[in-house]
């Protein structure tokens, strides 16, 4: 019986899996941040907010799963790390927005960096990318929309 031969991956290979990996990570980060706010969420507005949060847990956590099957696809193994986790204690919801944005911005310029290293190479991971890119798009402007005062139309400026 021939033993396969171990082929070392070429330099793109790997910038693709540490992109991948560092996508992992940022939403696993994502679903023990929004996982905490949604803890940590107190007022006559709880439920509503409490209600998004964790489906925005349940989505990172979705997300999650995609770039891990990615990576056990490509011939890899996924990180067990979780992203940057930052713990301000301030748990006004203005507060948990701003750095939901944060964490959303940060996530987003990783899958932009994923999409600039598989571009005209693999259309799975190039529609993969662009999907994401998307959806937290859309993500961003959905937490945008909620840092504005009622009545303000233009885009929330930090």
């Amino acid at each position: 019986m021939a033993k396969a031969k171990k082929t070392s991956q070429s330099n793109d290979s790997k910038q693709i899996l540490k992109a991948l990996n560092t996508i992992l990570e940022l939403e696993l980060s994502g679903v023990v941040r929004y996982t905490h706010y949604a803890l940590m969420v107190f007022g006559y507005n709880r439920i509503p907010i409490v209600s998004w949060l964790r489906g925005q847990a349940t989505e990172s956590l979705d997300h999650a799963n995609k770039a891990g099957e990615l990576i056990t696809h490509l011939g890899d193994h996924p990180s067990l790390a979780i992203g940057p986790l930052l713990e301000t204690h301030n748990h006004d919801l203005v507060e948990i927005l701003r750095e939901s944005l944060e964490h959303e911005t940060t996530t987003l310029l990783a899958y932009k960096k994923l999409l600039t290293l598989v571009e005209g190479n693999s259309v799975m991971l190039e529609e993969y990318a662009r999907e994401m890119i998307y959806l937290e798009e859309m993500h961003i402007g959905e937490v945008d929309k909620m840092l504005r005062k009622p009545g303000e139309i233009g885009a929330f400026h930090k």
